[in-house]
């Protein structure tokens, strides 16, 4: 399989850096870039850089939004534990509110979060890339 190169992100993160790439395997992002990137089209602002776990992953689908289920005809295989995944602010808000938060990539998540989750909560999940392997 031919590894897929990053997209040059557009805008910043929630530090006020340049936005880093959240994933490529799977491809996340609104856009399918690889990017936690927003724009005018996104209603459900998909800009927080997660690695899903399994409780946040069974929260989630208990809440109606089902990230692990395979949908084929959307080219979607599911997510599994592990993977990183552009997900919308208030989603991940909604399963942080109900016990099942999963682990956040500061560096990778766009700043427009801020209107929606306060950085003392972002900060409180999030982990540094290199910890993750």
């Amino acid at each position: 399989m031919p590894t897929v190169e990053p997209h040059k992100a557009q805008g910043k993160n929630v530090l006020g850096q340049p936005l880093a790439t959240c994933g490529c395997e799977p491809m996340t992002g609104f856009y399918r870039t690889g990017c936690c990137e927003t724009g005018p089209d996104d209603h459900g602002v998909h800009t927080i850089c997660c690695v899903v776990d399994a409780p946040f992953l069974e929260a989630s689908k208990a809440l109606g939004n089902d990230l692990s289920t395979p949908m084929p005809q959307f080219g979607f295989d599911g997510l599994r534990p592990g993977d990183r995944w552009c997900v919308c602010a208030a989603r991940w808000l909604q399963v942080q509110q109900a016990g099942a938060a999963c682990p956040i990539i500061l560096e990778a998540t766009h700043e427009a979060t801020l209107k929606i989750v306060p950085f003392e909560l972002l900060i409180q999940y999030a982990v540094i890339p290199d910890q993750l392997h």
